[in-house]
């Protein structure tokens, strides 16, 4: 891809409307991991936390080579030896650098001298050229280098939190964000996603985008003066999910195909309002529509769920969940019906760039190959089908421009936090034991 984007979420999955990322991180694992033992919490005392960190757009776990320097000269490290290097100067690694031994298990690891940061010259990040705190560690595969960054967990927030969020946002927001970026990771750091690479996670929207922005003073101080601040229900860490942009509600699991229980009554549908109205009323997003004829849709529809239905005759929301979220629709076709089911698979089903996503303020913009969320209604005109709806993400958790407005209205972070999930408490995570 030529063109660089700067990603905002995460998550897995939002927009993804101007290319393959997406603003405001949504993550959508098709089922949320509720039930938790308290034994298997970590200890929320700033652990060190070690992040695979992917190629260049988030493409790939493995590099071809790595260049790395540091502006006050590093540390090199590998088995029982070690080399000085000097300020700013540039070093190369190939997969078979003789530093990680004849069968490539030696592990190499990188620490700037002055206690600052290590930059990854040969990788490209939204801002340009990434530099990252902590130990930078190589391993070398078949595949080429696996690059992990290993370094405090409150450390790592500090860019997460603003490539997850805009750093210009209010600042009681940008707490929230924190917060919910600080749950999000200690319940990822129960397991490693790679135990091969003893990783935890990697930095794309598929667990929490990281490093993607630099960092800022206002995200920083928002990290800062939340430090280990958690959230729970009923004593248990949760995870605290969130998107971009609500429609006025949010909803519950169940739009992920989760059955309702009980360690997961925190994630439940809420009215994003106050008494006057929805705070994300005046909001592009709050309200979207898409125009789309009859046969490219049926073309998606086809291509998406890997049914050939034919010419399209109908499509029905069968289902609905908390919000009025489609939970099942139905394609009827002259060739067969496909039923699809749960908000990411729908949102997929019926994405594509066939159309043009027109947002309540006028403005238009490519469909992605996803919806802008699964809160819509649909009707046929003549030979097209429109395509009704409201906010962007997958709906569950907190909203984050919701509580961007919220924030502007005089509500604190704690205020924005018990809003979206229900019946939890702020706690000082030292505090657990």
């Amino acid at each position: 891809m030529k063109k660089k984007y700067l990603l905002y979420g995460a998550a897995a999955f939002i927009i993804i409307l101007a290319a393959a990322a997406g603003f405001f991180f949504t993550r959508d694992k098709g089922k949320a991991q509720t039930e938790q033992e308290e034994s298997d919490e970590p200890a929320i005392d700033n652990p060190d936390i070690r992040v695979l960190l992917m190629t260049n757009e988030f493409a790939d776990i493995t590099h071809p080579v790595m260049e790395v320097s540091a502006a006050g000269g590093m540390e090199i490290t590998w088995g029982k030896e070690k080399q000085e290097v000097k300020a700013a100067e540039v070093v190369s690694f190939a997969p078979d650098d003789e530093k990680f031994g004849e069968n490539r298990e030696t592990a190499i690891r990188i620490q700037a001298k002055d206690g600052g940061e290590v930059t990854l010259n040969s990788l490209q990040r939204a801002y340009g050229t990434p530099s990252y705190a902590g130990i930078i560690e190589l391993r070398s595969t078949q595949e080429g280098i696996v690059v992990i960054n290993e370094l405090p967990l409150e450390k790592y927030l500090c860019k997460v939190v603003p490539s997850e969020m805009p750093f210009y946002f209010e600042p009681e927001a940008l707490k929230a964000q924190a917060v919910c970026a600080r749950n999000f990771t200690y319940q990822q750091m129960k397991t490693m996603a790679y135990p091969e690479y003893e990783a935890h996670i990697n930095d794309s929207t598929r667990y929490q985008v990281y490093g993607n922005c630099q960092e800022d003073e206002a995200t920083n101080k928002a990290v800062e003066e939340t430090k280990n601040q958690v959230l729970r229900y009923e004593g248990r860490l949760i995870e605290t999910f969130y998107f971009s942009t609500s429609c006025g509600y949010t909803t519950g699991l169940e739009a992920w195909g989760t059955e309702e229980n009980e360690a997961g009554r925190y994630l439940k549908s809420v009215e994003v309002k106050d008494k006057d109205k929805d705070y994300e009323a005046e909001l592009p997003w709050y309200r979207w529509e898409i125009k789309i004829p009859a046969d490219s849709l049926a073309e998606l529809v086809s291509a998406n769920t890997q049914t050939d239905i034919g010419t399209l005759k109908d499509i029905k929301i069968t289902k609905t969940g908390e919000g009025g979220i489609a939970l099942q629709i139905q394609a009827i076709g002259d060739k067969g019906t496909v039923t699809v089911d749960t908000e990411n698979k729908i949102r997929k089903a019926l994405g594509g760039s066939a159309a043009e996503v027109v947002k309540q303020n006028g403005e238009a913009e490519p469909a992605s190959a996803l919806l802008p969320s699964a809160f819509f209604k649909i009707k046929k005109e003549g030979d097209a089908f429109v395509i009704s709806g409201g906010g962007l993400g997958h709906g569950i958790g907190m909203s984050q421009n919701g509580a961007n407005e919220m924030a502007k209205k005089g509500k604190s972070y704690e205020e924005i936090l018990t809003l979206f999930f229900k019946d939890v408490k702020l706690e000082d995570g030292e505090d657990k034991k």
